[in-house]
Protein backbone atom coordinates (compact mmCIF):
# COMPACT_ATOMS: atom_id res chain seq x y z
CA UNK A 1 0.00 0.00 0.00
CA UNK A 2 1.23 3.51 -0.84
CA UNK A 3 1.88 5.64 2.24
CA UNK A 4 3.39 9.07 2.82
CA UNK A 5 6.52 7.38 4.19
CA UNK A 6 6.81 5.00 1.23
CA UNK A 7 6.40 7.86 -1.26
CA UNK A 8 9.14 9.75 0.58
CA UNK A 9 11.37 6.68 0.42
CA UNK A 10 10.76 6.40 -3.32
CA UNK A 11 12.17 9.87 -3.93
CA UNK A 12 15.71 9.89 -5.22
CA UNK A 13 18.52 11.23 -3.07
CA UNK A 14 20.55 11.96 -6.19
CA UNK A 15 19.92 13.31 -9.67
CA UNK A 16 19.06 9.81 -10.91
CA UNK A 17 15.33 9.00 -10.78
CA UNK A 18 13.93 5.46 -11.03
CA UNK A 19 10.95 6.27 -13.23
CA UNK A 20 10.02 2.60 -13.63
CA UNK A 21 9.35 2.51 -9.89
CA UNK A 22 6.86 5.37 -10.21
CA UNK A 23 5.10 3.60 -13.08
CA UNK A 24 4.74 0.57 -10.83
CA UNK A 25 3.44 2.54 -7.85
CA UNK A 26 1.13 4.76 -9.93
CA UNK A 27 -0.16 2.74 -12.91
CA UNK A 28 -2.16 5.76 -14.10
CA UNK A 29 1.14 7.31 -15.21
CA UNK A 30 1.46 4.63 -17.91
CA UNK A 31 -1.30 6.37 -19.85
CA UNK A 32 1.03 9.35 -20.25
CA UNK A 33 3.28 7.23 -22.48
CA UNK A 34 0.41 6.85 -24.95
CA UNK A 35 -0.67 10.50 -24.96
CA UNK A 36 0.59 12.84 -27.72
CA UNK A 37 1.28 16.56 -27.34
CA UNK A 38 1.24 19.50 -29.71
CA UNK A 39 4.66 19.67 -31.38
CA UNK A 40 4.66 23.47 -31.32
CA UNK A 41 4.77 23.54 -27.52
CA UNK A 42 6.09 20.01 -26.91
CA UNK A 43 8.48 18.94 -29.63
CA UNK A 44 10.05 16.51 -27.13
CA UNK A 45 7.22 14.01 -27.65
CA UNK A 46 4.58 12.31 -25.50
CA UNK A 47 3.42 13.39 -22.04
CA UNK A 48 5.51 10.83 -20.14
CA UNK A 49 8.67 11.96 -21.93
CA UNK A 50 7.84 15.52 -20.93
CA UNK A 51 6.99 14.56 -17.35
CA UNK A 52 10.31 12.80 -16.86
CA UNK A 53 12.13 15.86 -18.16
CA UNK A 54 10.21 18.12 -15.77
CA UNK A 55 11.04 15.91 -12.77
CA UNK A 56 14.69 15.98 -13.75
CA UNK A 57 14.59 19.76 -13.97
CA UNK A 58 13.05 20.05 -10.49
CA UNK A 59 15.86 18.14 -8.82
CA UNK A 60 18.58 19.65 -11.03
CA UNK A 61 18.40 23.03 -9.30
CA UNK A 62 20.76 23.46 -6.36
CA UNK A 63 17.99 25.18 -4.41
CA UNK A 64 15.96 21.94 -4.39
CA UNK A 65 18.58 20.16 -2.29
CA UNK A 66 18.66 22.99 0.27
CA UNK A 67 14.93 22.65 0.94
CA UNK A 68 13.54 20.46 3.71
CA UNK A 69 12.09 17.02 2.98
CA UNK A 70 8.50 18.27 2.96
CA UNK A 71 9.25 21.01 0.43
CA UNK A 72 11.13 18.54 -1.77
CA UNK A 73 8.14 16.19 -1.62
CA UNK A 74 5.75 18.96 -2.67
CA UNK A 75 7.87 20.09 -5.60
CA UNK A 76 8.68 16.62 -6.88
CA UNK A 77 5.16 15.18 -6.75
CA UNK A 78 3.67 18.36 -8.20
CA UNK A 79 6.07 17.88 -11.13
CA UNK A 80 5.29 14.16 -11.40
CA UNK A 81 1.51 14.67 -11.46
CA UNK A 82 1.24 18.07 -13.14
CA UNK A 83 -0.05 16.52 -16.41
CA UNK A 84 -1.72 13.43 -14.90
CA UNK A 85 -5.07 14.31 -16.51
CA UNK A 86 -3.79 14.90 -20.04
CA UNK A 87 -4.73 11.38 -21.22
CA UNK A 88 -8.38 12.10 -20.42
CA UNK A 89 -8.36 15.69 -21.70
CA UNK A 90 -6.27 15.37 -24.87
CA UNK A 91 -8.02 15.92 -28.22
CA UNK A 92 -6.62 16.00 -31.76
CA UNK A 93 -8.33 18.77 -33.73
CA UNK A 94 -9.28 18.67 -37.40
CA UNK A 95 -6.23 20.75 -38.27
CA UNK A 96 -3.97 18.24 -36.51
CA UNK A 97 -3.23 20.43 -33.50
CA UNK A 98 -3.32 18.66 -30.13
CA UNK A 99 -5.08 20.24 -27.16
CA UNK A 100 -5.58 19.21 -23.54
CA UNK A 101 -7.99 21.86 -22.27
CA UNK A 102 -8.95 21.46 -18.63
CA UNK A 103 -6.11 19.13 -17.72
CA UNK A 104 -4.82 21.37 -14.93
CA UNK A 105 -8.02 21.50 -12.86
CA UNK A 106 -8.85 17.86 -13.59
CA UNK A 107 -5.30 16.87 -12.72
CA UNK A 108 -5.61 18.51 -9.31
CA UNK A 109 -8.63 16.32 -8.53
CA UNK A 110 -6.93 13.15 -9.79
CA UNK A 111 -3.82 13.88 -7.73
CA UNK A 112 -5.96 14.63 -4.67
CA UNK A 113 -7.48 11.15 -4.81
CA UNK A 114 -4.10 9.44 -5.29
CA UNK A 115 -2.44 11.35 -2.45
CA UNK A 116 -5.43 11.02 -0.10
CA UNK A 117 -5.30 7.26 -0.54
CA UNK A 118 -1.59 7.40 0.34
CA UNK A 119 -2.45 9.30 3.57
CA UNK A 120 -0.33 12.28 2.56
CA UNK A 121 -0.93 15.03 5.17
CA UNK A 122 -3.67 17.45 4.18
CA UNK A 123 -1.52 20.60 4.03
CA UNK A 124 1.13 18.85 1.91
CA UNK A 125 -1.41 17.27 -0.41
CA UNK A 126 -3.29 20.49 -1.00
CA UNK A 127 -0.16 22.49 -1.79
CA UNK A 128 0.64 19.88 -4.43
CA UNK A 129 -2.89 19.86 -5.84
CA UNK A 130 -3.14 23.64 -6.06
CA UNK A 131 0.21 23.83 -7.86
CA UNK A 132 -1.14 21.32 -10.37
CA UNK A 133 -4.40 23.25 -10.75
CA UNK A 134 -2.56 26.49 -11.56
CA UNK A 135 0.76 25.27 -12.95
CA UNK A 136 0.33 27.16 -16.23
CA UNK A 137 -0.53 30.52 -14.68
CA UNK A 138 3.05 31.86 -14.40
CA UNK A 139 3.44 31.44 -18.17
CA UNK A 140 0.87 34.17 -18.85
CA UNK A 141 0.00 35.81 -15.53
CA UNK A 142 2.14 38.91 -15.99
CA UNK A 143 0.48 39.69 -19.34
CA UNK A 144 -2.98 39.91 -17.79
CA UNK A 145 -4.31 37.23 -20.14
CA UNK A 146 -5.47 34.76 -17.46
CA UNK A 147 -9.25 35.11 -17.02
CA UNK A 148 -9.04 38.83 -17.92
CA UNK A 149 -7.84 39.61 -14.39
CA UNK A 150 -4.93 41.82 -13.39
CA UNK A 151 -1.58 40.19 -12.55
CA UNK A 152 -1.69 41.77 -9.08
CA UNK A 153 -5.10 40.26 -8.34
CA UNK A 154 -4.09 36.81 -9.57
CA UNK A 155 -0.86 36.61 -7.64
CA UNK A 156 -2.64 37.72 -4.45
CA UNK A 157 -5.33 35.11 -4.95
CA UNK A 158 -2.82 32.36 -5.66
CA UNK A 159 -0.90 33.22 -2.49
CA UNK A 160 -3.90 32.16 -0.39
CA UNK A 161 -3.95 28.60 -1.72
CA UNK A 162 -0.28 27.84 -2.42
CA UNK A 163 3.22 29.20 -2.11
CA UNK A 164 3.89 31.30 -5.19
CA UNK A 165 7.60 30.50 -5.09
CA UNK A 166 6.80 26.77 -5.32
CA UNK A 167 4.33 27.39 -8.16
CA UNK A 168 6.98 29.31 -10.10
CA UNK A 169 9.60 26.61 -9.45
CA UNK A 170 7.30 23.96 -10.96
CA UNK A 171 6.34 26.25 -13.85
CA UNK A 172 10.01 26.85 -14.64
CA UNK A 173 10.72 23.11 -14.56
CA UNK A 174 7.67 22.56 -16.78
CA UNK A 175 9.12 25.02 -19.28
CA UNK A 176 12.68 23.69 -19.16
CA UNK A 177 11.37 20.14 -19.51
CA UNK A 178 10.09 20.70 -23.04
CA UNK A 179 11.18 21.83 -26.48
CA UNK A 180 9.26 24.93 -27.61
CA UNK A 181 9.73 28.08 -29.64
CA UNK A 182 8.68 30.61 -26.99
CA UNK A 183 11.13 29.48 -24.30
CA UNK A 184 12.84 32.82 -23.57
CA UNK A 185 9.65 34.90 -23.45
CA UNK A 186 7.93 32.37 -21.17
CA UNK A 187 10.95 32.13 -18.86
CA UNK A 188 10.89 35.91 -18.51
CA UNK A 189 7.17 35.81 -17.68
CA UNK A 190 7.79 33.31 -14.87
CA UNK A 191 10.54 35.48 -13.41
CA UNK A 192 8.33 38.57 -13.60
CA UNK A 193 5.58 36.67 -11.76
CA UNK A 194 8.09 35.86 -9.02
CA UNK A 195 9.12 39.50 -8.78
CA UNK A 196 5.52 40.71 -8.65
CA UNK A 197 4.75 38.38 -5.77
CA UNK A 198 7.93 39.39 -3.98
CA UNK A 199 7.14 43.10 -4.30
CA UNK A 200 3.65 42.46 -2.87
CA UNK A 201 5.02 40.39 0.06
CA UNK A 202 3.23 37.22 -1.05
CA UNK A 203 5.95 35.11 -2.66
CA UNK A 204 6.36 32.87 0.39
CA UNK A 205 3.12 33.50 2.29
CA UNK A 206 -0.47 34.67 1.85
CA UNK A 207 -0.99 38.32 0.99
CA UNK A 208 -2.05 40.33 4.05
CA UNK A 209 -5.59 41.75 4.35
CA UNK A 210 -6.92 43.88 7.22
CA UNK A 211 -9.71 41.38 8.00
CA UNK A 212 -11.55 38.32 6.69
CA UNK A 213 -14.43 40.23 5.13
CA UNK A 214 -12.16 42.51 3.10
CA UNK A 215 -10.20 39.48 1.88
CA UNK A 216 -13.33 37.59 0.89
CA UNK A 217 -15.00 40.60 -0.76
CA UNK A 218 -11.81 41.48 -2.67
CA UNK A 219 -11.54 37.98 -4.12
CA UNK A 220 -15.24 37.45 -4.82
CA UNK A 221 -15.48 40.78 -6.66
CA UNK A 222 -12.26 40.22 -8.65
CA UNK A 223 -10.46 43.02 -6.87
CA UNK A 224 -13.28 45.59 -6.72
CA UNK A 225 -12.02 47.16 -3.49
CA UNK A 226 -8.75 48.09 -1.86
CA UNK A 227 -6.97 45.10 -0.29
CA UNK A 228 -5.49 47.39 2.36
CA UNK A 229 -8.53 49.14 3.88
CA UNK A 230 -11.16 47.43 6.02
CA UNK A 231 -14.79 47.64 4.81
CA UNK A 232 -16.63 47.25 8.17
CA UNK A 233 -19.68 45.26 6.97
CA UNK A 234 -22.96 44.55 8.73
CA UNK A 235 -24.04 40.91 8.74
CA UNK A 236 -27.60 39.63 8.95
CA UNK A 237 -26.79 36.17 10.32
CA UNK A 238 -24.03 33.61 10.79
CA UNK A 239 -24.18 30.48 8.66
CA UNK A 240 -21.96 27.41 8.89
CA UNK A 241 -21.67 25.62 5.56
CA UNK A 242 -20.51 22.03 5.99
CA UNK A 243 -18.38 20.39 3.32
CA UNK A 244 -16.96 16.89 2.97
CA UNK A 245 -17.49 13.41 1.63
CA UNK A 246 -20.41 11.36 2.98
CA UNK A 247 -19.65 9.65 6.33
CA UNK A 248 -16.70 11.98 6.97
CA UNK A 249 -18.12 13.29 10.25
CA UNK A 250 -20.08 16.42 9.34
CA UNK A 251 -23.06 15.47 11.51
CA UNK A 252 -20.77 14.71 14.45
CA UNK A 253 -19.13 18.14 14.17
CA UNK A 254 -22.52 19.86 14.08
CA UNK A 255 -23.74 18.00 17.18
CA UNK A 256 -20.54 18.74 19.09
CA UNK A 257 -20.01 22.42 18.26
CA UNK A 258 -23.26 24.02 17.02
CA UNK A 259 -25.94 21.76 18.41
CA UNK A 260 -28.05 24.76 19.43
CA UNK A 261 -28.51 25.93 15.82
CA UNK A 262 -31.17 24.75 13.36
CA UNK A 263 -29.86 22.68 10.45
CA UNK A 264 -30.89 22.54 6.82
CA UNK A 265 -29.80 19.28 5.26
CA UNK A 266 -30.33 17.59 1.92
CA UNK A 267 -30.43 14.21 3.65
CA UNK A 268 -32.99 15.44 6.17
CA UNK A 269 -35.09 16.88 3.36
CA UNK A 270 -35.07 13.56 1.50
CA UNK A 271 -36.06 11.75 4.68
CA UNK A 272 -38.87 14.22 5.32
CA UNK A 273 -40.11 13.70 1.76
CA UNK A 274 -39.63 9.92 1.93
CA UNK A 275 -37.09 9.85 -0.90
CA UNK A 276 -34.18 7.46 -1.45
CA UNK A 277 -30.71 8.52 -2.62
CA UNK A 278 -30.89 9.79 -6.21
CA UNK A 279 -34.69 9.85 -6.20
CA UNK A 280 -36.26 13.22 -7.09
CA UNK A 281 -33.25 15.19 -5.84
CA UNK A 282 -34.75 18.40 -7.22
CA UNK A 283 -37.72 18.23 -4.88
CA UNK A 284 -35.43 17.79 -1.87
CA UNK A 285 -33.21 20.65 -3.03
CA UNK A 286 -36.22 22.98 -3.28
CA UNK A 287 -37.19 22.15 0.29
CA UNK A 288 -33.64 22.86 1.52
CA UNK A 289 -33.49 26.19 -0.29
CA UNK A 290 -36.94 27.27 0.86
CA UNK A 291 -36.06 26.44 4.48
CA UNK A 292 -32.73 28.29 4.22
CA UNK A 293 -34.43 31.36 2.75
CA UNK A 294 -36.88 31.39 5.66
CA UNK A 295 -34.01 31.41 8.17
CA UNK A 296 -32.20 34.11 6.19
CA UNK A 297 -35.29 36.34 6.05
CA UNK A 298 -35.61 35.98 9.84
CA UNK A 299 -31.86 36.72 10.24
CA UNK A 300 -31.52 33.40 12.01
CA UNK A 301 -28.12 31.73 12.48
CA UNK A 302 -28.12 28.17 11.13
CA UNK A 303 -26.09 25.30 9.66
CA UNK A 304 -26.22 24.26 6.00
CA UNK A 305 -25.18 20.61 6.09
CA UNK A 306 -24.34 19.04 2.74
CA UNK A 307 -21.45 17.39 0.90
CA UNK A 308 -20.72 20.56 -1.18
CA UNK A 309 -17.86 18.70 -2.86
CA UNK A 310 -17.41 20.78 -6.00
CA UNK A 311 -16.80 24.50 -6.22
CA UNK A 312 -19.73 24.80 -8.63
CA UNK A 313 -22.15 23.28 -6.14
CA UNK A 314 -20.82 25.38 -3.26
CA UNK A 315 -21.12 28.52 -5.34
CA UNK A 316 -24.90 28.12 -5.64
CA UNK A 317 -25.20 27.90 -1.87
CA UNK A 318 -22.77 30.74 -1.18
CA UNK A 319 -24.38 33.11 -3.68
CA UNK A 320 -27.73 32.70 -1.94
CA UNK A 321 -26.21 33.33 1.48
CA UNK A 322 -24.32 36.41 0.33
CA UNK A 323 -27.44 37.82 -1.30
CA UNK A 324 -28.90 37.88 2.22
CA UNK A 325 -25.69 39.41 3.69
CA UNK A 326 -24.87 36.37 5.80
CA UNK A 327 -21.47 35.85 7.41
CA UNK A 328 -20.32 32.44 6.19
CA UNK A 329 -17.90 29.95 7.70
CA UNK A 330 -17.09 26.86 5.65
CA UNK A 331 -16.32 23.84 7.81
CA UNK A 332 -14.48 21.22 5.77
CA UNK A 333 -14.37 17.72 7.31
CA UNK A 334 -12.15 14.90 6.09
CA UNK A 335 -11.42 11.27 6.97
CA UNK A 336 -9.30 8.50 5.41
CA UNK A 337 -11.03 6.37 2.79
CA UNK A 338 -11.18 3.19 4.88
CA UNK A 339 -12.94 4.98 7.73
CA UNK A 340 -15.48 6.61 5.39
CA UNK A 341 -16.36 3.34 3.69
CA UNK A 342 -16.52 1.43 6.98
CA UNK A 343 -18.84 4.05 8.48
CA UNK A 344 -20.98 4.16 5.38
CA UNK A 345 -21.45 0.38 5.48
CA UNK A 346 -22.87 0.72 8.99
CA UNK A 347 -25.25 3.56 8.15
CA UNK A 348 -28.91 3.19 7.27
CA UNK A 349 -28.55 4.70 3.80
CA UNK A 350 -29.15 3.94 0.14
CA UNK A 351 -25.85 5.65 -0.71
CA UNK A 352 -23.39 2.86 -1.55
CA UNK A 353 -19.61 2.94 -1.33
CA UNK A 354 -19.53 2.63 -5.11
CA UNK A 355 -21.49 5.87 -5.38
CA UNK A 356 -19.10 7.56 -2.95
CA UNK A 357 -16.26 6.32 -5.18
CA UNK A 358 -17.83 8.07 -8.17
CA UNK A 359 -18.05 11.31 -6.19
CA UNK A 360 -14.29 11.47 -5.66
CA UNK A 361 -13.64 12.79 -9.15
CA UNK A 362 -15.70 15.93 -8.46
CA UNK A 363 -13.80 16.59 -5.21
CA UNK A 364 -12.56 20.17 -4.90
CA UNK A 365 -11.49 21.22 -1.41
CA UNK A 366 -12.87 24.68 -0.52
CA UNK A 367 -10.51 27.62 -0.51
CA UNK A 368 -10.10 30.63 1.84
CA UNK A 369 -11.53 33.05 -0.70
CA UNK A 370 -14.91 31.34 -0.82
CA UNK A 371 -16.08 32.44 2.65
CA UNK A 372 -15.36 34.78 5.55
CA UNK A 373 -14.18 31.91 7.71
CA UNK A 374 -12.63 28.57 6.79
CA UNK A 375 -12.15 25.71 9.24
CA UNK A 376 -10.46 22.41 8.42
CA UNK A 377 -11.44 19.43 10.55
CA UNK A 378 -9.31 16.31 10.14
CA UNK A 379 -10.97 13.70 12.33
Amino acid sequence: MNTYASLHALMSQSETIDFDAYLHVFPALRELEKTPQDPIHHAEGDVWTHTKMVCQEIIRKDSYWYKNKEQQFILFYAALFHDIAKPLCTRVQNDGRVTAAGHSSKGAVDARVLLWRANVPFHVRERICQIIAFHQYPFYLINGTRDNLSPEFLVRKLSWILRVDELCDVAEADLRGRKCADFEDTLLNIELARELAKEDDCLYEARHFPDDFTRMYYFRTNGNCSPDHALFPTFSSNVYVMCGLPASGKNSWVKKYVNDLPVVSFDDAKEELGLKHGENDGKAAHLVIDTAKEYLRRKQDFVWNSTNLSKQMREKTLNLLYDYKAKVTIVYVEQPEDIIKSRNNKRDTTLTNEKIESMLYRWEVPTPFEAHGFEIVLL
